[in-house]
């Protein structure tokens, strides 16, 4: 089976609920279920990326939703798929595989070396019992000898270990700053005590990997959680034969691209809706441009991050942002807000180099733009 370029695109936006945002309800638990997780991360450019990639996919959305979500308990951990994230409550049991083989990472990783012994990990169990969620400012251990690259004091390094191996879980976060609870705190009781096979585990998250992707190699499945082997997807897909089409999709040079799919792929093609012609400003960490080969192949956009690049060898900038319009990517934008000032700046503006821009497209984006404002309280938008 062959699936064009232009129905490919359709289809990775529409799995990735960007494809029609209109006036949908607004319920933040089935957005994360959608999407299977949504990533974490400290900077707030504007706006930090899990509120943004949120937001992307409605704009009723507000900055505290998420907070208050992990909050009330019940409905969502935290964990690290690729990277830090959250996910729901519900997927719990089928993540032992991850707390698993993240703690045998970390028994052989050198920046865990520092870690508590024994009997300092039993006295941050003591204390969270008595004291209830503790912040790593509630510890006062040191590092000892040359300060390095993120180099942890040793409590820092217990608690993450802690948190990695499923000890302790997140209780809520307060500016971002993590506090620490027990995992028998945090997750019910019935979830924390079901018990799956690891055969069935590494059948739903390669299932739910394929649900949430709609065509994807072995590779792309491996990827989506970064819980399994490259073997174990190869073993579930040669067990699953009978449930599975090989596909082929064709990229922006023409060429096809062996994936597979369920046997639904027919009734999802036909079922796809024309692109949202807005334009749409997308974090760095959306997950629709996380994969940058598989972001690449579908749209011809060539796109990094590149706040880990010293200033003098950036090509963009610090924190530039996609812009997607319909099912292209036709631009980027540089953005920074000064929430003190009520302005959110723009700090650089480029198109892409086929795109002839036009005032249409302005008025598109000066729209997504205040919106976008409007998200973190601002008004002013200052190019």
């Amino acid at each position: 089976m062959k699936i064009t370029n232009q129905q490919t695109r359709l289809l990775w936006l529409n799995s990735n609920g960007l494809l029609d945002i209109k006036n949908k309800p607004l319920n933040v638990l089935q957005m994360i279920k959608n999407l299977g997780f949504v990533q974490l991360d400290s900077i707030q450019n504007v706006t930090r990326a899990h509120h943004h990639i949120l937001w992307s996919r409605n704009k009723k959305y507000k900055e505290s939703m998420l907070d208050n979500l992990l909050l009330e308990k019940n409905n969502i951990f935290e964990h690290f798929t690729h990277d830090a994230s959250v996910l729901p409550i519900d997927f719990y049991p089928y993540w032992n595989i991850q707390f698993e083989r993240i703690k045998e990472k970390i028994d052989k990783s050198k920046y865990y070396k520092n870690i508590l012994d024994e009997n300092g990990i039993k006295n941050i169990i003591n204390r969270i019992k008595e004291e209830g969620p503790l912040n790593t400012s509630d510890f006062e251990t040191k590092i000892k000898g040359e300060k390095k690259m993120w180099t942890r004091p040793p409590h820092k390094t217990t608690l993450d270990y802690m948190w990695n191996c499923g000890v302790l879980s997140t209780a809520y976060r307060k500016s971002f700053r993590k506090y620490y609870d027990l995992i028998e705190n945090i997750i019910p009781t019935d979830i924390l005590n079901t018990k799956i096979e690891k055969e069935e585990q590494i059948n739903w998250l390669c299932t739910q990997a394929l649900k949430r992707m709609s065509i994807a190699s072995a590779k792309e499945i491996k990827n989506f959680w970064d819980a399994l082997t490259i073997q174990e997807v190869n073993t579930w897909i040669k067990n699953n034969k009978e449930n599975l089409l090989e596909v082929q999709w064709e990229n922006y040079e023409g060429k096809y691209i062996k994936s597979f799919s369920f046997l639904d792929i027919t009734e999802k093609l036909n079922n796809l809706k024309s692109s949202n012609l807005k334009i749409q400003i997308i974090n760095p960490f959306d997950p629709t441009i996380r994969d940058r080969v598989r972001l690449k192949n579908i749209f011809d956009f060539d796109y990094k991050i590149e706040i880990f690049v010293p200033k003098s060898k950036r090509k963009w900038g610090y924190y530039v942002y996609p812009l997607l319009e319909g099912s292209k990517f036709i631009g980027r934008i540089e953005l920074q807000a000064n929430r003190k000032d009520n302005q959110l700046n723009v700090l650089n503006f480029w198109k892409e180099d086929n795109i002839q821009w036009n005032n249409k497209q302005q008025e598109k984006l000066d729209l997504e733009l205040f919106s976008f404002a409007s998200l973190v309280g601002i008004k002013n938008v200052n190019w």
